[in-house]
């Protein structure tokens, strides 16, 4: 690990870090969405041709009951009892989450509130390189059903055989997802974002993705809505002497699995910096004065993934203010938020937890305000409403009151 001294060149490049992307790719991704945009399924099969290197037809891109029920085949029967049971752990933590509508009434016939609607169709990115992302299919679908949303859009690219990975259709089948469509990349976004003939267009995008992805989700966002611009995974480790050098040790490396994946300890203690620095090879060390300035530290890189480990947990807990998800003692690794926990592993990256939450269902619901004034209500606003339209000067507005007195 690299030791990072507070206030070095460094430890700012932590602080500021982004998601800069390489002009290149922003270059290359405008033309793909722009392709796709005025070409629709020809850019799409055209594309696929080229990066994944499977030649298809428009007619191939939608997946068949066929294809699903062939995937069932191809897994076990624990492996679909396994996926089950963490369907029904996500389920009970996003069921408490729901918004409702609500008014309220005040004097005079007023009546004020907010309407919750869902969003009517979602669009779901699921990468599937060289490993197939089972539990992002979860962890952003059922967030979207829960909140309503009836139509759910799945897009993953596909494999040699011109289908998606076994897994990945299973858990989509399991979730009853709408429709799914075997396309990756920009390609794909472009796709969700404008519709073509085969792939509808949808309100939102989200899931993670390679840079081309995260870039396409950048460029069409205006034209839909979109979950964050995610980076690499991140995890930073706040531990003093109280911790267990092994399980700090083994959480850090966890996070080299991810490509580009980043790791940082910040620590008051001096022997837990010491042995974990010469275990861990990738990653950041940054040694405090105390825990209090270990905290704020932490605030300020504002990580994707917090871990706790310290005595006084709740004192601790109080002061932070920035952290995508919060991991808190010994016995919670990222590894249960990754999976099984409850809550989604889609989080703010590249220090975005200052301002950014991770995914839930108020991100697929939308609010609309309730308005309803009586005649008297209206009336007793009338000189507030001509003196705030005199200045203004925007005299039309205030016709449109006076002609209900008249």
């Amino acid at each position: 690990m690299k030791l990072v001294r507070k206030g070095s060149k460094q430890f700012q490049k932590l602080i500021n870090r982004d998601s800069v992307v390489k002009r290149r790719v922003s270059k290359s991704v405008a033309k793909i969405v722009e392709n796709v945009r005025t070409s629709g399924d020809d850019a799409v099969l055209r594309y696929t041709m080229k990066f994944d290197r499977v030649k298809m037809r428009a007619k191939d891109l939608k997946v068949t009951q066929s294809e699903v029920s062939a995937a069932y085949q191809d897994i076990s029967p624990e492996i679909v009892n396994t996926l089950k049971l963490v369907i029904d752990n996500i389920n009970k933590f996003y069921r408490k989450k729901r918004k409702k509508s609500w008014k309220t009434r005040g004097a005079e016939g007023v009546i004020l509130g907010e309407k919750i609607s869902p969003l009517e169709s979602v669009g779901v990115y699921i990468p599937s390189g060289t490993v197939p992302l089972v539990s992002s299919v979860y962890m952003t679908v059922l967030p979207a059903k829960i909140a309503g949303v009836k139509r759910i859009v799945m897009v993953s690219p596909p494999n040699e055989f011109k289908t998606i990975n076994s897994h990945i259709l299973v858990m989509a089948d399991l979730l009853e997802v709408t429709e799914i469509y075997k396309v990756g990349g920009a390609q794909a976004i472009a796709s969700l974002a404008f519709g073509t003939k085969t792939i509808p267009k949808v309100n939102k995008i989200v899931g993670p993705g390679n840079e081309y992805v995260t870039e396409a989700k950048r460029q069409v966002y205006g034209y839909c809505d979109i979950d964050m611009l995610a980076g690499p995974s991140e995890v930073l480790v706040l531990a003093n002497q109280f911790a267990n050098p092994s399980y700090v040790i083994k959480d850090l490396m966890a996070q080299s699995e991810h490509y580009g994946g980043l790791s940082i300890l910040v620590t008051p203690s001096k022997r837990l910096a010491a042995i974990v620095k010469k275990e861990v090879e990738k990653g950041y060390l940054i040694l405090t004065k105390n825990i209090r300035e270990a905290i704020e530290i932490t605030n300020l890189i504002a990580p994707e993934h917090l871990q706790i480990m310290v005595k006084n947990q709740k004192k601790v807990l109080k002061e932070i203010n920035n952290a995508g998800a919060i991991f808190i003692g010994p016995y919670t690794p990222v590894a249960v938020g990754d999976y099984v926990a409850g809550p989604s592993h889609v989080l703010p990256t590249a220090g975005t937890a200052r301002f950014f939450s991770g995914l839930g269902v108020e991100n697929f619901m939308k609010t609309s305000h309730l308005i309803h004034y009586s005649k008297k209500a209206l009336e007793e606003s009338r000189d507030a409403l001509e003196k705030l339209t005199s200045i203004e000067g925007l005299p039309k507005h205030m016709d449109s009151v006076r002609v209900r007195f008249e």
